[in-house]
């Protein structure tokens, strides 16, 4: 008896040592505390407005608020350094796309942060692929017209960009590197005053998201050449993808801009998993559904492995793009 007492006594004491759980490994997210989802951009943009629509509704899931900080800066660079600094408690979401975590690091001489060892991934959101535009009145129609048309011209055709290293910019780098036919990039500050010269006439093409082009291309005032897509868009049904074009080198051609949510690295796999679970069932609503379509994005379903690897991948390839293109951030 007093041997099982002396045993107890034990076992209690060393259960009492023990930390506790964290509280969101036992299905429930601490209170009294607010996750702070940070935006690496300024207010009003693509990840900003998403981050809010998620934040709005992951709050009273977990009990507690989600309050978004934008800290806009240098194609996201900024923000994502500030996020992979912050501790790795579960209380730090960051609003990553493929600027911030896959080109930039490429892109400029030092970001402060890795993009794949500084974070860990908790969703994808989803990806917005790109099409090829020109002018309604232009003679080219398909894209072996387009590049047979640069070939042919010195310096090659003009093409209109948001900026340098952007989504974009890196489509038109993508396809003078697999096709070798060399294009004159023109960047803007911005995609509106870039689409409106190629609308214009005074630049010969330009790759675009969907949401920035799809009205134009709706009205009559471009022509969509092909789309930057692994398969035809359900919206565009009619415009081919790069790859279907049958110029050889360009098979496997696929350029999408995409949204994601990182953690610091670090965070516990528990925080993870809960915040991976309840984010996917939040986007899966039907009103969610209908806003990421409203900004032209198909909707993406990956484990954080899978998500990890496509990162990877997306490094990798920008990568190889920046470097044969001798690409500089302005």
């Amino acid at each position: 008896m007093q041997r099982r007492t002396l045993i107890h006594t034990a076992l209690a004491s060393l259960a009492g040592g023990l930390p506790a759980l964290p509280a969101f490994a036992q299905g429930q997210w601490p209170t009294g505390k607010t996750i702070t989802y940070l935006v690496p951009f300024p207010a009003g943009g693509t990840t900003d407005v998403l981050g809010r629509l998620i934040g709005q509704k992951l709050g009273p899931v977990l009990g507690t608020t989600v309050v978004i900080d934008n800290k806009g800066g240098a194609g996201g660079s900024v923000g994502s350094e500030i996020a992979s600094r912050a501790a790795p408690d579960g209380y730090t979401m960051l609003g990553g796309t493929i600027s911030s975590h896959a080109i930039n690091v490429s892109l400029y001489p030092k970001i402060g942060y890795d993009p794949q060892k500084s974070f860990a991934p908790v969703t994808l959101i989803g990806t917005n692929p790109v099409v090829l535009v020109v002018n309604q009145a232009s003679p080219y129609k398909t894209l072996k017209d387009v590049l047979e048309a640069s070939k042919a011209k010195s310096g090659g055709l003009s093409s209109a960009s948001a900026g340098t290293g952007t989504s974009q910019h890196l489509a038109l780098e993508l396809l003078a590197y697999k096709s070798g036919v060399k294009f004159t990039h023109i960047p803007y500050k911005g995609s509106g005053p870039a689409i409106q010269d190629v609308i214009g006439g005074q630049v010969d093409m330009m790759f675009d998201t969907t949401v920035v082009a799809g009205p134009h291309i709706q009205s009559g005032k471009l022509r969509a050449i092909a789309v930057t897509s692994g398969k035809r868009l359900a919206s565009m049904p009619d415009v081919p993808t790069v790859a279907e074009s049958g110029v050889p080198g360009l098979k496997d051609f696929e350029v999408v801009s995409w949204q994601a949510i990182f953690v610091p690295a670090g965070t516990p796999a528990p925080a993870i998993d809960r915040l991976h679970k309840e984010i996917r069932t939040i986007l899966a609503q039907p009103d969610m559904q209908d806003k990421l379509k409203g900004f032209g994005m198909e909707p993406a379903d990956m484990t954080t492995a899978q998500i990890a690897a496509f990162q990877k991948a997306e490094v990798e390839k920008w990568a190889q793009v920046i470097k044969a293109a001798n690409i500089k951030a302005e």
